[in-house]
């Protein structure tokens, strides 16, 4: 099992719930990371050093590279989690984004196409749909991204989606809302308002701070996944989703309340370019196909991370 992007955020909890589980097949797990900002070595550090994981510092944009850890490791599986993901990076600069989200993922399905006879799992986001006012998205949408990231990683699923018609692969999709949780990079809302709470700082607000976003604690994704990769059939596409949408102004009131803080707190700033109002989706598919279920409700999930974030400075302070 090959785990791209397994020192980020999302992709080392994976890494974490592969390790522990055992109702998956995998004896080994090779981790393979730039380690540029985002992808942190020390993500791994509490489980790298045990016999059945193996890191190996490289870019998937490097096809010459990634062909030669497929075959050296004799990979049969790949989840793909290596990506730029910050939308605010993305429309200051967007080629990293195309480089890595596009052309990288590229690399990964001809390499796994011609080498692989497993799966190959395409990490994406609810970002591809674009923004909705009412309703929720369901997998067979239109796709209509709005800023540089999305549309980056939009690019990448319909190359996935080519790839599997065209050769037969053995690949799945799947889409998630916002992920929360520990080790995020503090510069996603969540562990920024936290952080910044904990040195003295104000809360960056966007616009009126009436913006939507559905939240997913990072192990229940995880675990989503798992159910994709073990279960879920050839070339099919699964929303993950949380079913916990509030405004960014509600999640700042619950940061706050955890803090003894009031809404003086706050600072509201000029409204991010492009700025979705609204990401929704339906994912009644993964729960009635592979009986998937949220298993942490947001309140305690977030009281969680934030204990995690108070209690871990020595890991957040440098990179902020």
């Amino acid at each position: 099992m090959l785990v791209t992007g397994g020192a980020g955020f999302i992709g080392s909890h994976f890494v974490e719930l592969l390790i522990e589980g055992t109702n998956h097949p995998f004896q080994k797990v090779v981790v393979v990371d730039s380690l540029t900002y985002s992808g942190l070595r020390s993500n791994l550090a509490c489980f790298e050093k045990q016999s059945n994981v193996q890191f190996v510092e490289a870019d998937i944009s490097n096809k010459e590279l990634m062909l030669q850890i497929v075959k050296n490791y004799k990979i049969n599986s790949i989840v793909n989690f290596a990506a730029e993901s910050h939308v605010d990076r993305s429309i200051q600069s967007s080629m990293p984004f195309v480089s890595s989200n596009v052309a990288g993922t590229t690399n990964l399905l001809e390499i796994f196409k011609d080498n692989c006879d497993g799966r190959f799992i395409q990490i994406s986001t609810d970002e591809v749909y674009g923004s909705i006012r009412r309703g929720s998205w369901s997998e067979n949408e239109p796709l209509q991204p709005n800023s540089p990231y999305s549309a980056s990683k939009a690019g990448a699923d319909l190359m996935a989606l080519a790839f599997q018609r065209t050769y037969g692969l053995n690949l799945c999709i799947t889409r998630c809302s916002n992920n929360y949780g520990a080790r995020q990079f503090p510069e996603k809302v969540i562990p920024l308002f936290i952080t910044n709470l904990i040195e003295g700082k104000k809360l960056p607000l966007y616009g009126d701070g009436l913006n939507v976003r559905d939240w997913i604690h990072v192990r229940d994704h995880c675990q989503g996944i798992l159910k994709v990769l073990m279960s879920g059939e050839d070339g099919e596409i699964y929303n993950i989703g949380g079913n916990k949408e509030i405004s960014n102004l509600e999640l700042s009131r619950k940061i706050l309340k955890h803090f003894g803080k009031g809404e003086e707190s706050i600072e509201f700033v000029a409204d991010r370019a492009g700025h979705d109002f609204r990401y929704s989706v339906d994912d009644s598919k993964i729960r009635q196909k592979l009986a998937f279920e949220n298993k942490i409700e947001f309140e305690v999930g977030l009281a969680e991370t934030i204990e995690w974030y108070v209690a871990n400075s020595e890991w957040w302070h440098p990179l902020k």
